[in-house]
């Protein structure tokens, strides 16, 4: 079932007597329980889109619905049915101590027992040892971990993070994003936006490639790397490589096989099915390398862009 559904959405500026089309048409369907990635370079148009979603800027034309409330007539059920953590660490009072923050952002929820929620958040995201200090003696990495919690305070069954982990150690990275997988296990829609490729290949379902405000590319991660016209390549360590390779060109879907200083290199094939004639040869197999398509060269094939740019 869809929870946010996106249609014809334009949104325009002008600067200096010329329009400037931030979002150009987008068609977008996001399924309920869905981690779904928003992945394109800088001044693509994401942070629009979600501005949008979220009901901070009004499109100039077109539809958004979220959980079937509509974003123009309806932006307060819209903004009572999501949960945002945008760029940056200032979506939390520096002043107030963990917890104060915690249960300030509850009462606007309005939310009854929110002191057994902010318990339950401090367990969840192991706040205990630093949720009644004070925020601004934090590191970014706790700051994240409350601005997260904050983000769930109110249980919303639709969160969009933008970046969330962009000033994170790699410890910082790994803990939230274990974090926000078990959320979406739990059932809430995730709605993601990231510059680290490995993040998309992790936590995604589904991936749109968004650049100039238009829709390049959608589908999952696989399908996405198969636009790039690349095969994944097996690079087999074997005792006798001049024996397997003959073998192997006969395998249903191969569609290369070359020898590498002592190594037989294969594109393309099920890897179950080159394992099996490997094995049928009788030849020992000492290593296996398996790589596959890229999904960088993908981005840089639809944008002309690498997305660091």
């Amino acid at each position: 079932m869809a929870i946010v559904e996106i249609r014809d959405l334009y949104k325009e500026y002008r600067a200096r007597g010329k329009v400037v089309k931030a979002l150009n048409g987008i068609d977008l369907t996001i399924e309920e329980g869905e981690f779904f990635g928003l992945l394109g370079p800088n001044g693509a148009g994401k942070t629009t889109l979600i501005q949008c979603i979220t009901t901070l800027l009004i499109p100039t034309k077109g539809e958004i619905s979220v959980c079937g409330y509509d974003a123009l007539r309806e932006p307060s059920k819209v903004r009572a049915s999501i949960g945002c953590m945008l760029t940056g660490e200032r979506s939390i009072y520096w002043k107030l101590t963990g917890r104060e923050n915690l249960d300030y952002f509850g009462a606007l929820y309005h939310i009854k027992k929110r002191r057994d929620r902010i318990e339950e958040l401090i367990s969840m995201l192991s706040l205990e040892d630093f949720i009644d200090r004070r925020v601004e003696t934090y590191s970014s990495g706790q700051r994240m971990k409350v601005a997260f919690a904050k983000t769930l305070i109110a249980d919303p069954p639709v969160i969009i993070l933008d970046e969330p982990t962009i000033t994170l150690d790699v410890l910082a990275s790994r803990e939230l994003r274990q974090a926000i997988k078990e959320i979406n296990r739990n059932g809430t829609t995730v709605i993601y936006t990231t510059h680290l490729m490995f993040e998309v290949e992790e936590l995604c379902d589904r991936v749109a490639i968004i650049d100039e405000g238009v829709i390049k590319a959608l589908d999952t991660v696989e399908g996405l790397k198969r636009i790039s016209g690349d095969e994944r390549r097996i690079k087999l360590s074997l005792s006798d490589p001049s024996t397997v390779a003959e073998a192997l060109r006969g395998v249903e879907s191969v569609k290369e096989v070359s020898e590498e200083n002592g190594s037989v290199v294969v594109v393309g094939g099920a890897l179950d099915s080159i394992l099996k004639a490997v094995l049928s040869s009788g030849v020992e197999l000492k290593d296996i390398d398996v790589s596959s398509p890229d999904l960088e060269n993908v981005f840089l094939k639809l944008t002309g862009k690498r997305l660091e740019e």
